[in-house]
Order: C-alpha cells, then sequence, then structure tokens
C-alpha cells in the first residue's frame, strides 16, 4: 500500500518535511499547507477535505496535535466517515418551473429587455397605407435623455402567448422571463433578425432602445426612438441657388446611415417618405421602426393586390398597379427586391426573376429616387405616377407578361424630368443618378459614388485628398434584406393575424390541437403550476418538514398536524403544548422522530413510527429570565444535538437523548430567529442582522457575516442553506446571498418582510407579507451569481413558512392553510 499523504500537496508524510497536523473536524493535512491556506475570517481556516469552517490557532498549525496514528497506519481509502459521503453526495435535481433556454440565451437577451413600467404607451399611430393594418405605436420611455421621458416609436414584432390568468396555473412568469421565453420560442430568423437590429449603433440609424412588453394585451414591442418628421412641402420649390448644398448634405447623410446598416451586414430594399427623420440639429436619419413597418406595408399591399389573381403569375398591368400605389404611399422599391417579394408568393413569372440579385446594390435604387423627391418635390412624385399609368394604359394591351415594358416607359419618363429640370447645377448629380435606377444591380454605382457625389456639390475638389472612404464591408454577421425577411413577414395585414393566433392559441381548438398545444406548453416553457389546499388548522402555520413519507406542519393553535405525501390526506394530529408552536423540524435516524419548539419555552420530542402517539416521546423547557420570548428556530446536527434560538439572544445545544442542556452560545444582540446547519457549521440569523457562524466540532463561534448598513439595522427572518450557499431573508424585503461564506449579491426583491424562504439547488423560494411566493433562479459561477425572477404565485394571505421537496413546493399561510404547488404537465 502507498504511504498516506497530504490532500492539497499530495506529499507522503515523513514526520519531519512533511508533518500531519489534525484539525478539530478530524482531518489532517501537512503542517505547510495549512500554513498556506488563505483565512477569509480571522482565526478561522476551511479544512481542504470537507471545505468546513473551523477553528485555526493563532500560533499557527504548530499549536495543533501531530497525527500520530497516520504516521504508523495507512489510511482508509477515503477520510470522509460513511455519513459524511452521505452527507455530501450529489442531490437528484427536481426541476420546479423547467425551462427550455441555455444560460447564455438569458445572459445575451436580458440585457435588451426594458423595465415593465419603463414605457407608457401613447396612442394609436397611423399608417401611410391603412391605420387599420399598423402594427406601430407610439410612447414614452422613462427616464430618458436628460431624465426626462423620450418619445418612442413601439412596433409590434411578437405575441407574448401567455396573458394573466391564463388556464388553470397558479403561476405567473415574471416579466423579464415572459419574454425571454418569447424570444426563445420565435423562428431563428426573426430572432436573428431582431438581435441584429438592437444591437445598430450606427450614425445616422435611429436608435434602438431595447424589447418592452405590453402583458395586458400580450404583445412584445421592438421600442425605437421616435424623431421629427420631414415637412415635404419645404421642397415644392427648390432653388439651384440656395437648395443645392442643403440638399446635397442631405444626401450625405442618408447615404451615411445606409452604409452603416451595410456595415452591420443590413440592407433596406426599400425606402419610404416616412423612413427619413430629422432631429434636433437638422440632421437626416433612417428610422428602423419605419422601415419594419413600411416593409409590413409592402407586404400588405402586394396580398391585397395579388388576390384577385388567384395565385396565377404577376404581368405588367398587375405590376404597374403594384408600383403605382407604392409611389402614392411614398414608398420605393428596387425591381429585383419587388420580384423577390413576389417569389416568396409564387406570383411571379420564371423567366422575369432570372439574373436578380439582391445585396446592397438594391438600396442604391430607392437612395435615387428619394433624392429625385427631394429634388422634384411633390411634381416628381405626380409625374412618375403618371408614367406608370401611361405604361398600363397603351403599352402593355397585348404584352400582359412583359415586365420590361414597364421599365422601359419608367426610365424613359425619369430621363427626360431629369434632362429638363436638373441640368444646371445638379447635373454631376444627374449622370450618376441615371445610372442607379438601372435594370441590372451589378451595373449600379455604389453608395460611396453617391456620397462622394452630393459632397462634391458642397466641398471644393482639392479637399477631397483628406478623406479616404473605402467600400464598405460587412461584418461577421449574416446578411440579410429588412423588407425581404421575417420581421417584415410576421404581420401581411397589420395585427389582424396575431390576434387570430392569440386567439386560436388560447381556445386550443382546431384541427392543429396537438401542435398548439406543444407550442403553447413550449413557449411557457412548462410553468403550468397547479395547486392543491390542505386544511385543518385552526390558526397560522407556522413550520413545515417532510420525513418519513409525512409532511408536519406545525401552527399557532399549538398543535402538529401529519399529512400523507401520497394523496396528502390528514393521518395524526400531535397535542401536548401549552403554547403557540414556532418552530418544527424532522431528524431521521434510528429512531426518527419530529422535534417541536413553543412560545413558552418547551421542546418536545415526537415518535413517528406507528402506531402514532398523541404524546411526546419526551419534553423539556428553557430556562425563563426576563427578556424570555420562547423558541423561535430549531435545527439539528449529525452529532444528536437538538439547537434552539430563543428570545433571550441566545442559542443552545441540546441533547437530543435526554433533553441535557449542553452549551449556551451568546453573541448576538437580539432574537435568534432562524438556524440552519451546512457542512458542519451551524448558521445562526438574529433581529440584530448578522448571521453568525459556530462550528459544530467543539460549539465555538467561527465567524459573522452582514451587520448594520449605515447605522440602519435589517432584522433577518429566515435562513436557508443548500449546497454551500446561504441565503439570508430580511424584514424590509432584501435577501443576502453567500457562497462559500462570501458575499456575491444583495438585492431587493419584495416590498415587504419576507418571513420564510426555502433553497433547492438554482431555484430560490420567498414569502411573506406581499402575500405571494416569489421563485428565483440562481445562475453564475465562483466569480459572479446571477438571481433571475423567474416568477410569483400569487396567495390569499402571508406567507408563513415554505419548503421544497422533489419538485413540489409547500407554502404555509396565516390563513390557517398549506398549499401544495406542484408542476401540471
Amino acid at each position: 500500500m502507498e504511504p498516506p499523504e497530504c490532500p492539497v500537496c499530495l506529499q507522503s508524510y515523513d514526520g519531519d518535511c512533511t508533518l500531519p497536523r489534525v484539525l478539530s473536524c478530524g482531518h489532517t493535512a501537512c503542517e505547510e499547507c495549512l500554513t498556506n491556506i488563505p483565512k477569509k475570517f480571522p482565526d478561522t481556516i476551511r479544512c481542504p477535505a470537507c471545505t468546513v469552517l473551523v477553528k485555526f490557532p493563532p500560533q499557527g498549525p504548530s499549536a495543533l496535535p501531530k497525527n500520530i496514528d497516520l504516521l504508523r497506519l495507512f489510511p482508509s481509502i477515503s477520510n470522509l466517515t460513511p455519513e459524511e459521503s452521505t452527507r455530501n453526495s450529489k442531490k437528484p435535481s427536481f426541476e420546479f418551473v423547467t425551462r427550455s433556454w441555455p444560460d447564455d440565451f438569458y445572459a445575451a437577451w436580458k440585457d435588451r429587455i426594458l423595465l415593465l413600467d419603463a414605457v407608457s404607451v401613447e396612442e394609436s399611430e397611423g399608417s401611410d397605407f391603412a391605420s387599420s393594418s399598423s402594427s406601430r405605436l407610439c410612447g414614452y420611455l422613462k427616464g430618458g435623455d436628460d431624465d426626462d421621458d423620450s418619445k418612442v416609436s413601439l412596433l409590434r414584432v411578437a405575441s407574448l402567448f401567455q396573458r394573466d390568468g391564463c388556464g388553470d396555473s397558479v403561476f405567473e412568469f415574471s416579466y423579464v422571463l415572459r419574454m425571454i421565453s418569447c424570444l426563445w420560442g420565435m423562428e431563428d430568423g426573426e430572432r436573428d433578425e431582431l438581435d441584429v437590429i438592437t444591437r445598430v449603433k450606427e450614425r445616422g440609424v435611429s436608435r434602438i432602445f431595447g424589447l418592452w412588453g405590453d402583458l395586458e394585451n400580450g404583445v412584445l414591442y421592438l421600442v425605437g426612438e421616435k424623431l421629427t418628421d420631414f415637412s415635404w412641402e419645404e421642397f415644392d420649390d427648390v432653388s439651384e441657388d440656395n437648395d443645392a448644398s442643403c440638399l446635397a448634405v442631405m444626401g450625405m447623410q442618408l447615404c451615411e446611415a445606409l452604409l452603416g446598416l451595410h456595415k452591420e451586414g443590413v440592407s433596406t430594399g426599400c425606402l419610404s417618405v416616412s423612413c427619413l427623420k430629422f432631429d434636433e440639429f437638422g440632421n437626416v436619419f433612417v428610422d428602423l421602426i419605419e422601415l419594419l413597418e413600411t416593409g409590413r406595408n409592402v407586404y400588405g399591399l402586394i396580398s391585397e393586390e395579388t388576390t384577385s389573381s388567384c395565385g396565377k403569375p404577376v404581368g405588367a398591368l398587375k405590376m404597374g398597379l403594384i408600383l403605382k400605389r407604392l409611389v402614392k404611399n411614398g414608398v420605393f422599391m428596387s425591381f429585383e427586391v419587388l420580384f423577390e417579394l413576389l417569389k416568396k408568393q409564387n406570383l411571379l413569372i420564371t423567366q422575369s426573376s432570372s439574373g436578380s440579385l439582391v445585396s446592397c446594390s438594391s438600396d442604391v435604387w430607392p437612395v435615387c429616387f428619394l433624392l429625385l423627391e427631394l429634388l422634384g418635390g411633390k411634381r416628381f412624385s405626380e409625374e412618375l405616377i403618371e408614367s406608370v399609368s401611361g405604361v398600363d394604359a397603351k403599352e402593355c394591351e397585348g404584352k400582359i407578361e412583359d415586365l420590361l415594358v414597364l421599365y422601359t416607359g419608367l426610365t424613359e419618363k425619369l430621363n427626360s424630368t431629369l434632362e429638363s429640370k436638373f441640368s444646371g447645377k445638379f447635373k454631376s448629380m444627374v449622370e450618376i443618378l441615371r445610372q442607379c435606377y438601372c435594370l441590372d444591380p451589378q451595373a449600379r454605382p455604389v453608395l460611396t459614388d453617391l456620397w462622394k457625389c452630393n459632397r462634391e456639390l458642397v466641398m471644393n475638389h482639392r479637399f477631397s485628398s483628406m478623406f479616404a472612404l473605402h467600400k464598405t464591408k460587412p461584418g461577421k454577421r449574416k446578411e440579410f434584406c429588412l423588407v425581404l425577411g421575417e420581421l417584415c413577414r410576421l404581420v401581411v395585414v397589420g395585427s389582424k393575424e396575431l390576434e387570430e393566433e392569440l386567439l386560436e392559441m388560447e381556445s386550443g381548438g382546431g384541427a392543429d390541437e396537438g401542435k398548439l398545444e406543444k407550442d403553447f406548453v413550449g413557449r411557457l416553457s412548462e410553468g403550468k403550476i397547479k395547486s392543491k389546499d390542505l386544511r385543518g388548522h385552526q390558526d397560522s402555520v407556522t413550520g413545515l418538514a417532510i420525513g418519513d413519507e409525512f409532511l408536519f406542519s406545525s401552527s399557532l393553535d399549538k398543535t402538529i398536524h401529519i399529512w400523507s405525501l401520497k394523496d396528502f390526506s390528514h393521518v395524526h394530529t400531535f397535542k401536548g403544548h401549552q403554547d403557540k408552536v414556532m418552530a418544527l423540524i424532522y431528524i431521521k435516524g434510528a429512531e426518527s422522530v419530529c422535534v417541536s419548539g413553543d412560545g413558552g419555552g418547551g421542546i418536545f420530542v415526537w415518535s413517528t413510527s406507528f402506531p402514532l402517539e398523541e404524546q411526546p416521546l419526551r419534553k423539556w423547557y428553557e430556562p425563563k429570565d426576563w427578556r424570555y420570548s420562547g423558541i423561535h428556530a430549531l435545527a439539528y446536527s449529525e452529532d444528536g444535538y437538538v439547537y434552539s434560538g430563543s428570545g433571550d439572544n441566545t442559542i443552545k445545544a441540546w441533547s437530543l437523548q435526554d433533553g441535557r442542556l449542553v452549551c449556551t452560545m451568546t453573541g448576538h444582540r437580539s432574537v435568534v430567529s432562524t438556524l440552519v446547519v451546512l457542512n458542519g457549521v451551524l448558521y445562526s440569523g438574529s433581529w440584530d442582522g448578522t448571521v453568525r457562524l459556530w462550528s459544530l466540532s467543539d460549539h465555538s463561534f467561527l465567524t459573522v457575516l452582514g451587520g448594520e448598513t449605515q447605522g440602519i439595522v435589517k432584522s433577518i427572518l429566515s435562513l436557508a442553506a443548500d449546497e454551500g450557499t446561504l441565503v439570508a431573508a430580511y424584514q424590509n424585503g432584501d435577501i443576502q446571498i453567500w457562497r462559500d461564506d462570501t458575499s456575491m449579491k444583495s438585492m431587493q426583491i419584495q416590498s415587504s418582510a419576507i418571513l420564510s424562504v426555502a433553497l433547492n439547488g438554482k431555484w430560490l423560494f420567498t414569502g411573506g407579507w406581499d402575500k405571494t411566493v416569489n421563485i428565483q433562479e440562481l445562475s453564475g459561477d465562483e466569480i459572479s451569481l446571477e438571481c433571475t425572477h423567474v416568477g410569483s404565485i400569487p396567495g390569499s394571505s402571508v406567507v408563513t413558512s415554505l419548503l421544497y421537496w422533489e419538485g413540489k413546493l409547500f407554502a404555509g399561510f396565516a390563513d390557517k392553510t398549506i398549499k401544495v404547488y406542484y408542476s401540471g404537465r
């Protein structure tokens, strides 16, 4: 057999260089390693074998006893006793609320979700096409620029697929989790586009503030900056002498905004007059919300105009009608993008779409027409509409499928207009604009050429060498055309389709009932929680415990009730307390028992073996003094001691076998309200706002956690611990979380006192005066910890006690009831 070795440095003990020293927990490590173990608290180290906090002498490891026997004998395979191995083994995981999205997905999206009360909806805003088809609203974003409310536009992008009071579930997902669930349920294409759009921070492009959910109507909105609209009447009488420079600057800014989008891999595909906005300094911006809304309206327009086609290919006459409506509403779209839209609806003849290529060059066409709109004013649009109508009337009577006839007539009219009206100072611009509406996208100039042309109207040629404008190259993100994307296809004819989808999802009927149910459950992340009531107590429930297939509940009515975990029927009642029962624990052993403590200082031990007795096995009482207010908390260690937290500010250790007082621990300055045992340490919480740590081996004080903050004492009302994580709940609604006794997170999760807290793995449950059970999810690592509000379960009374066990949550209430919450799947 190999010689014994230190569990830290793995050096064999030799009694000289590697000398074994025994810690108070019973484990051994070499003297040098014990010297180098970091001390988180004064005179305290964490055992490298069992990770329990133990006392460490100020003199150093030399004051610890040598393990002489270890130098003589070979050790067992493990330093842990069988009981410790069982205690430290990983517990099975039971999901209370199953979610389908991974942690990295939540981390990627959570910061793009606006607070529930951050946005207020003002009014419905009409669309250029039809107000009834608009999926866009106006509103205000609280705390915007200069701490004032900013006016914003809201674009409907999804349905939350969950409304308050939906079905028979008593569980309500938190606002953020409902948003995350909705995002996770989106198609990949929709979500990828939304990801890019919410990240855009380019100059000349309106800001996107984030995503906001309207819980009342079950709608997810994209929230964007709302800027000033153009006053197009100002451009009806353009003077070349006075207005050329101004128009050129606007053209440059428009090109710069689109080049910024191209850098993000986004091409627009079309532009409308409403997409251009002004900021307070008169700079031109491209409005992303308006772009998406325009794309949706284009889908709706094409759908309306082609309904009469009954699925037949669109010819020149029908195309002329579509173009006419687009121009009337100030929308300009390159032919290849329009062809692609028709292809998606199987309404385009095959030969007409050959050679079409949708890319960043497709944006040159609509920019060209918008610049012509600026130059020509309202009369330009009227002439453009006349040219399209004229082609429909005289050129296409016998050539229904020849779309080139329409394009030829349109370009001839444009050339005529350009030559007659803009051959003066705008001559250089006219030459490049003529190339921009070339049918072949590859033959068009790039946006940088348009930008340079506009700049030449403002800046002298000799300064051109100062600037190095290169062709924009998109980043690593996947390129997509906004108007052809999934977000523009979400609403074909306004929001009617979404409303019908919501109604269908809620009714659960129809031929696709199975698919709808699957989608519904998936979007809820299986958070459909049901409940069962247990009634029998005559006063407020004060404590809950589980053991031997039973649920034990204590109450101010001085009794302990026993319930079957199989069918939750009432089994038995323990009677004998003369005062209100304040604390309750279950102890498993050779003789399993239930231990209860009351307000009069009585500690009762009850046998849980059949036949159940009404009288306790044994009982004893704490001594009373002037500070006395009875027992507030109980805990148990495997050493055979029952610990009580009392109103006299002390913690007492009692022998379970005979009720003998073994030790009294002092140090708290107020009532010891809660106790918990974890990894060989007793944690005590008090109304003085501190958590004190005590060694279970010798009952010595180890250290203190928490305390006063700026002179304010926050009373601790409940503690919960699991797998190295400790959570303290306070009377002001705060919680504080420690991992391995290192403070990780402090936050307020309720507006009033938290009376009870339960912890199981990543699930944290809290309840108190707000009559609601709140569910948090803990995630992170040893460096950082996230506490995410998953949802809540509303109740009708104050929550007084909580217990989580194998996927079920038990809650005791002040209205005498006990509720069992479980996932209905």
